[in-house]
């Protein structure tokens, strides 16, 4: 029976090779490889002025995100309220060849933007006070913040108002743009106007209370935009240093219980707070660095101190051999 058996196994195997010389078989299906760089992965991280500069390790960034210049609908800006604060920020960046922009915009300006981009004189307005601001505090570029522009004639607004920043800075000056999570609820933002940044920073969080800013939704979010055919290396992937519902920070809830250095979830003034933990943190940074062009922060003040910071998770993954 053995011999039988061995027999009949040499007869098929040999009828593969027979086949294998004459059919062409299909490769097997294999994972995606890691993306083949040709700029440095970034690291961008948004500052508010209620950040203290000295707990923050600049040398951990590439960018800086200055949050926020408020725009009019007549190409006006609110006044600047922080002017010191900011000039500290650039100061200390500089130390470490950290790049400085201007956010402008943020939550609750989306009428200010819709009335102004779809003017070319306002828009160039806004596009040279933008330029006045960098040339002031020695900024190198312009983050646009318009959550969100709709779609039909304000996608036409927001690229026409990404060139008018372009050409009102000078040349090597960044103009980059914040994003939704999933692309397919961005289509204000086109994939023609996209090629006119240097890169769009996904913000890929608030999002439900039981999936704030989980890994599956970063893998969803960075592929939804890469189905637009856009360039990886213009995507960078956002993550918050906060937690919901009730945005308290990474910084308050560790403090209120070390037990949130070790997951996503905690009890906070008894109501479970969903954010992102080291683990998840470390998990992110590595899907960035596969993937895409970097990592970005929601916000740096927010972080805790010391060797419980989420800014040194990151810093640590992206220096991993």
């Amino acid at each position: 029976m053995r011999r039988l058996v061995r027999a009949t196994w040499c007869a098929v195997a040999l009828a593969l090779v027979l086949v294998s010389c004459s059919v062409s078989v299909a490769p097997t299906e294999s994972p995606s490889p890691p993306l083949t760089r040709t700029q440095p992965f970034k690291v961008v991280g948004y500052i508010t002025p209620a950040a203290n500069i000295d707990a923050i390790d600049f040398s951990l960034l590439t960018h800086v995100n200055y949050s926020f210049l408020i725009p009019r609908a007549n190409g006006t800006t609110r006044p600047f309220g922080a002017p010191n604060h900011l000039r500290a920020v650039v100061a200390e960046a500089k130390k470490h060849d950290v790049k400085v922009l201007i956010a402008v915009g943020g939550w609750g300006w989306d009428k200010e933007f819709e009335t102004l981009a779809a003017d070319p004189v306002v828009r160039a307005k806004l596009a040279k006070r933008m330029a006045e601001f960098c040339d002031t505090y020695h900024l190198d570029g312009v983050d646009i913040d318009w959550e969100y522009p709709n779609t039909g004639a304000s996608t036409a607004h927001f690229a026409a108002l990404a060139i008018a920043f372009r050409s009102a800075l000078p040349a090597g000056a960044l103009v980059t743009a914040a994003v939704l999570a999933d692309a397919t609820d961005a289509e204000g933002i086109s994939t023609d106007a996209v090629g006119h940044l240097d890169f769009i920073n996904l913000m890929a969080y608030d999002g439900p209370r039981d999936d704030h800013s989980s890994y599956a939704m970063a893998e969803r979010s960075i592929a939804s935009w890469l189905a637009r055919g856009i360039d990886p290396e213009k995507l960078v992937l956002g993550v918050p240093f906060y937690g919901r519902p009730g945005n308290a920070t990474y910084r308050t809830l560790l403090a209120n219980d070390p037990a949130t250095a070790s997951g996503d979830r905690v009890l906070f003034n008894g109501v479970e707070q969903n954010y992102n933990g080291p683990a998840t943190i470390q998990r992110k940074t590595e899907l960035a660095l596969q993937s895409v062009g970097g990592i970005m922060i929601w916000e740096l003040s927010q972080d805790a101190r010391g060797s419980d910071s989420l800014l040194r998770v990151i810093g640590a993954t992206v220096a991993a051999p």
